[in-house]
């Protein structure tokens, strides 16, 4: 071998050895069971692609711009939310219709094979009519009411010709002004309970525990015979001499025996509904306040032929008789007595 073929050889040799070097210096993360390595020309393209600030997408082989993969998110997101209002409506609407279809279709035989659903029960229980307590009839009143039950208690006073049942018709207030005790005709009447008076059926001698209270005023109404029948004599309390000898007024309900004090005699009349700025006693039938009962108690008082130096505060009970007087047009003798007893 000449001496210039021998250095070119060696010059080839030399070339060989440092590109193998520079192959072996290339720090590639492949598994270590990979069989080959990748070439030269491999290494170049993925050192370059490390190197590069953001990925390049090769658009010649997906078809698809950069933007794609965003877009599929959105309408991926848009396609769920629609399916789910679907299918919400669908099934409100198939409940609405099926409740529909129930409430218009008559109750079909149920199958006792079927299991029975897990509902709650609910049972209403009738109502019960409740019963206020009531004191023991008085056995004389007994015997009355049980002949008539409109029969609601006795009115008496003493040397004075009033000794007479009371009625009252809840349907009917006007039922027994030409009426005796037993329902026949009788042009004298009966004594007539107010339909708006509260006789009560307790006592006050257990604070009415043993039944209901009294209304505040108890108001009695009866004809004025010339022959002294029912109130024909009530006009004597105009004399206040009279009303000093025969003060007490005595009124057995079914329940007790009371008495009454009469605090004030005056006449009065039975006013048109359309005259507000008159006192109508024979509107006053409760006071629950110390307004209302003020209202009453300085009218009569005020309207009385003279003092009979009786006085009544908030709480008391009172009753008033009413007959027909002849001073003026629908003219009435009023009595009012307050209770003692």
């Amino acid at each position: 071998m000449s001496a210039g073929n021998q250095e070119s050889e060696l010059k080839q040799t030399k070339l060989s050895f440092d590109y193998d070097d520079d192959y072996f210096d290339y720090d590639w993360d492949y598994p270590e069971d990979k069989a080959e390595r990748p070439s030269p020309e491999e290494a170049d393209e993925s050192e370059a692609f490390e190197n590069d600030s953001a990925p390049v997408v090769d658009e010649s082989r997906t078809g698809m711009p950069e933007m794609a993969p965003p877009l599929l998110v959105v309408c991926f997101v848009a396609a769920i939310f629609i399916s789910s209002a679907l299918s919400y409506q669908y099934g409100y609407l198939h409940l609405v219709n099926e409740a529909q279809v129930a409430q218009a279709q008559p109750d079909q035989p149920k199958d006792p094979t079927q299991p029975k659903p897990d509902i709650e029960v609910v049972v209403e229980m009738p109502e019960q009519e409740m019963t206020l307590p009531q004191a023991p009839m008085i056995p004389e009143m007994r015997d009355f009411y049980e002949q008539n039950e409109d029969f609601i208690g006795w009115l008496k006073i003493d040397d004075m010709n009033v000794d007479y049942p009371v009625m009252q018709s809840m349907y009917d207030e006007e039922f027994y002004l030409e009426r005796d005790f037993n329902k026949n005709h009788n042009i004298n009447g009966c004594l007539i309970m107010d339909t708006d008076s509260v006789v009560g059926t307790g006592t006050a001698a257990n604070d009415y525990r043993d039944g209901s209270r009294p209304c505040t005023n108890l108001i009695i109404h009866g004809h004025n015979m010339r022959n002294g029948d029912m109130f024909g004599h009530l006009d004597r309390y105009r004399d206040q001499k009279y009303c000093d000898e025969h003060r007490i007024i005595r009124f057995t309900s079914l329940y007790e025996e009371r008495e009454y004090e009469v605090m004030a005699v005056f006449l009065s009349q039975v006013f048109l509904k359309t005259q507000t700025d008159v006192f109508k006693y024979y509107k006053f039938f409760q006071a629950n306040t110390q307004e209302e009962f003020d209202d009453f108690y300085d009218h009569v008082k005020d309207m009385s032929l003279y003092d009979t130096g009786v006085t009544a505060e908030l709480g008391d009970e009172f009753i008033t008789l009413s007959v027909c007087a002849y001073h003026v047009e629908n003219g009435r003798l009023v009595v009012v007595g307050k209770r003692i007893k």
